[in-house]
């Protein structure tokens, strides 16, 4: 029997509307527009600075590479880390907001992250550089929170789904960002000036925060010695998942021993923390629920579009970086990525109900599979313009799908009860972060494999004695006629320019089957999500969300 949790200190007398929607929530009183229009600002200015950090890492890893001596596997471990820490933060982040409340919540987290940007200006060593992302993938956590609670408070409790919509919308706008301010940046002072600019906002928000607090919400005691247990088998469990994923491309899967060690150790991991938790009378994590058929269904889907929308991030942005496009010719076409972002957010935030949630999800699904049936037909002379169109599409469907997914799961979650929000916040922050990383893992395997197959056919063609590969050859050598007098010189130069051409045809070919396959794995989610659809709807067509599920919006941030 689960009892109920006293509150920790006297509850306010809240009318209806102010109420919290549960303990770790803040309350929702009315706001004057002026109000509403600063909770927007410092919503905003959280979202950016929460994802900035780890985007402008990704962004300029080569020239942090650089720096710092690193090789390609040491610098993968950069993101990576930043990952791994964040995925297992949610588990315990939940508690803290409920026993510790809102502002302590805020005022603890938000130094450790000034803290820890203003250390990325002495990261002049790799491990230092490892213990600052680390340490910035917790407090990132906390920063993501508060953006949400803030926008909503903006919006008010009449308006919690557009609020949602809206703050987790905001959440992915760090990427193209980061993409378009790092030459800027960098022409300033090289890679520290990136972190004196995460620096400087962080310091921003600490003072935003400060000064325009959350309303108060109810605090209750909810931690209990076993939640540590869980957490200390848990949180490692998906450290090894996510660095394996982040790290098995990069080292090879086969080729690392640790890697196979890494996967045996998260399975033991995670099962003994399930099988504390399955004999809890209070468990942090309700395994029963977690392995119904709604909740796995609900998981997959979660999972597959997060693992579509790869094509994005893996597909396109490394197919021009493999053409040789750098951040300066990538500008203009994450400018374009940027405008979608917004556009989707205002789209579903205009249209957002709960009778339109179901055809948000499905559309974002169709037009992520337009997109990449656009890209298919890519060549070497494609370019950033060529693509704005397919990233346009791309970019709506992945602001407009997560509000509307976020409402289904809680949903969901609520018809159990509200002890079950804990759980849900865990499996819906793995499944998008595990969706992250599993698709440039396994896009990126096919992409190298294919790039292999393609290069082998290429170079068996290529036979010297045949004329028109003769005739090429010579065409290549002459390009360096002036600097080379040797004409043995100059044809193994022009033999070595031929290989290269070789090669950079066959990753063009190997990235259009990834946008081919990405296409069709699009259409069998589709296929998948409308038959459930379809399915659920006759099962019951009466069905309508109780008080406490359209409350639950408040809830999940």
């Amino acid at each position: 029997m689960v009892i109920a949790p006293e509150p920790l200190e006297p509850i306010p007398r809240w009318e209806e509307h102010e109420k919290p929607s549960m303990p770790g929530s803040p309350s929702t009183p009315r706001h004057s527009w002026p109000v509403r229009f600063a909770y927007a600002g410092v919503a905003v200015l959280l979202s950016l600075t929460a994802g900035l950090g780890t985007a402008l890492v990704s962004t300029n890893l080569p020239n942090i590479q650089g720096h710092l001596g690193l090789t390609p596997v040491e610098g993968a471990w950069l993101p990576a880390i930043y990952l791994m820490v964040n995925i297992s933060a949610n588990l315990l982040l939940f508690k803290v907001r409920q026993q510790y409340g809102l502002r302590l919540f805020a005022e603890i987290g938000l130094p450790i992250y000034a803290l820890v940007t203003f250390l990325h200006l002495f990261a002049d060593s790799y491990p230092m550089a490892l213990f600052v992302r680390a340490v910035s993938g917790f407090a990132g956590a906390t920063v993501s929170t508060l953006a949400t609670m803030y926008m909503l408070q903006a919006f008010g409790k009449a308006h919690m789904g557009q609020g949602l919509v809206v703050g987790l919308g905001l959440s992915q706008i760090s990427a193209p960002l980061a993409w378009l301010l790092s030459p800027a940046l960098l022409d300033l002072g090289e890679w520290r000036t990136l972190y004196l600019f995460e620096s400087g906002l962080s310091l921003c928000c600490l003072a935003a925060v400060v000064v325009l607090k959350l309303p108060p919400g109810i605090r209750i005691k909810v931690f209990e010695g076993l939640d540590f247990l869980t957490f200390l088998l848990l949180a490692p469990a998906l450290a090894l998942f996510g660095a394996v994923l982040a790290q098995g491309r990069v080292q090879w899967w086969t080729a690392q021993p640790w890697i196979g060690y890494a996967w045996i150790g998260a399975v033991v991991l995670t099962a003994a923390a399930f099988m504390v938790e399955h004999h809890r009378t209070n468990p942090l994590i309700q395994t029963r629920w977690l392995g119904t058929k709604s909740t796995i269904r609900f998981a997959i889907g979660a999972m597959g579009i997060r693992f579509i929308l790869s094509e994005q991030t893996y597909g396109a942005t490394g197919f021009l970086r493999t053409l040789g496009m750098g951040p300066d010719q990538l500008q203009p076409f994450y400018a374009v990525i940027l405008a979608g972002i917004i556009f989707g957010i205002a789209a579903s935030a205009l249209t957002f109900n709960q009778k339109t949630v179901i055809p948000q999800i499905l559309l974002s699904i169709v037009l992520i599979a337009i997109a990449s049936f656009l890209d298919r037909d890519s060549t070497s002379l494609t370019r950033p313009h060529d693509m704005f169109v397919s990233q346009f599409l791309i970019s709506v469907a992945g602001a407009m799908f997560m509000g509307p997914l976020l409402l289904v799961g809680i949903m969901q979650a609520l018809k159990n009860g509200p002890n079950y929000i804990v759980s849900f916040v865990v499996l819906f922050s793995i499944s998008q972060s595990f969706g992250g990383l599993a698709g440039p893992a396994v896009l990126g395997t096919i992409q190298q494999f294919r790039e292999h197959e393609y290069s082998a056919l290429i170079n068996a063609d290529l036979d010297p004695t045949d004329p028109v590969v003769a005739q090429r050859l010579q065409v290549q050598g002459q390009v360096y006629g002036r600097v080379m007098t040797d004409p043995i010189l100059r044809q193994a130069q022009g033999t070595a320019q031929l290989a290269q051409i070789a090669t950079r045809e066959a990753n063009v070919r190997a990235f259009n089957d990834i946008f081919l396959l990405n296409g069709m794995l699009s259409l069998v989610l589709l296929s998948w999500s409308l038959f459930h659809v379809l399915r659920l709807a006759l099962k019951d067509k009466s069905h309508k969300p109780t008080p406490d599920e359209a409350a639950g919006f408040q809830a999940a941030s």
